[in-house]
């Protein structure tokens, strides 16, 4: 149905429906089919988004005739807690002007987790609930209260309880967070109690949330005081216990790994290096200085003498060169040195001497 305003034409309202927290550019619809428009009437028409919001959350493909996600929409900062969540804005064509209202209808994900507002979790003081040694079954202890931020089913919330000192003596409400006795309290109750209540919403999938409750099982609040003195500074204890057993045994792991692996890697070297000696074939060859001299006189050679040796292939008409006694070309052994002979030239040969007793041979 078209309704006529000024020179506009107002036709019937479309709808879309869509989850929060869509990416950029994801569909919407396709307002051209939907309104029955062709692509040349949205070009030649000039179509275009008008809205009143400061931000623009759709866009308008008129190449295409779609209409698109353009910035993310998050439905509690949209609407908060009014319910259904929604926007409208028009797509106005020109020539002729026509205006076609849209809405946006935004449904709620389960993108939020519970928050506990009660009891409050303060990280250095201590915060606990007294019950008398009196009470009887079903005294109320103290109440959990949690709200979600989302909206419909993903807002309920459910209440268990997680774990606690003395599970027969506390229970939670499954709906209102109601902590309660169920049994009578007796004297054999310790008087710190610790219980640890989750918060679950009713999403897909659900998000939780924990909070701790401290009770004081006493009658008066100097017992109350005498418990509780070391209940923070025992919990910093046992976290920092925790920290540095598991801190030592990770340092023992590594320092265990890191001489096993030192350990195999000598191995395989010894191992490779006498596998190298026993498939070596290159020959064991002495090294026999060409001048020797005994200079301690225990050898076969009572006195310096300096000797030299000159074989050809023919051993016949091998050269020898002997030299006299003397201190002028020698060749010294340092008994204190590791093995190493040090050869002492002289400036001129005893054997190059014109008084030399022997002669070579022919």
């Amino acid at each position: 149905m078209a309704i006529l305003l000024g020179t506009a034409t107002v036709d019937g309202q479309i709808r879309y429906s869509i989850p929060e927290e869509m990416k950029k550019g994801s569909l919407i619809g396709n307002v051209a089919q939907d309104l029955g428009l062709d692509l040349i009437r949205l070009r030649s028409g000039r179509a275009r988004i008008v809205t009143e919001d400061s931000i623009q959350y759709t866009e308008l493909k008129t190449d295409k005739g779609i209409l698109v996600v353009n910035e993310r929409i998050d439905r509690e900062q949209l609407c908060g807690d009014v319910s259904p969540c929604s926007f409208t804005f028009e797509m106005l064509l020109e020539k002729p002007m026509e205006l076609h209202p849209v809405k946006i209808l935004i449904q709620d994900q389960n993108d939020n987790a519970p928050q506990v507002l009660y009891p409050v979790q303060t990280g250095g003081s201590l915060v606990a609930e007294m019950v008398p040694r009196s009470a009887d079954v079903g005294y109320l202890v103290t109440k959990v209260v949690a709200i979600d931020v989302d909206s419909g089913q993903n807002a309920w919330l459910s209440y268990k309880l997680q774990k606690a000192t003395d599970r027969a003596l506390f229970e939670v409400g499954l709906q209102n967070g109601e902590i309660r006795t169920i049994r009578q309290v007796t004297d054999k109750d310790a008087v710190k109690q610790r219980l640890t209540v989750v918060v679950e919403d009713n999403g897909q999938p659900s998000r939780s949330a924990t909070v701790n409750v401290n009770v004081a099982v006493a009658d008066s609040f100097p017992e109350v005081l005498s418990e509780f003195t070391d209940f923070t500074h025992d919990k910093d204890y046992n976290d920092n216990l925790t920290f540095y057993l598991v801190l030592a045994l990770a340092v023992v792991s590594f320092l265990f790994i890191a001489c096993l692996v030192v350990i195999i890697s000598v191995k395989i070297y010894r191992w490779r290096q006498s596998r190298i000696l026993y498939h070596s074939s290159l020959p064991v060859i002495p090294y026999y200085p060409p001048r020797y001299s005994d200079t301690l006189g225990t050898g076969t050679l009572p006195h310096v003498y300096n000797y030299e040796v000159c074989r050809t292939t023919d051993s016949r008409k091998s050269d020898c060169k002997f030299g006299r006694v003397g201190s002028q070309n020698v060749l010294i052994m340092d008994p204190s040195s590791t093995g190493t002979m040090q050869r002492i030239q002289s400036e001129k040969s005893i054997l190059d001497e014109p008084d030399s007793p022997l002669e070579n041979r022919g």
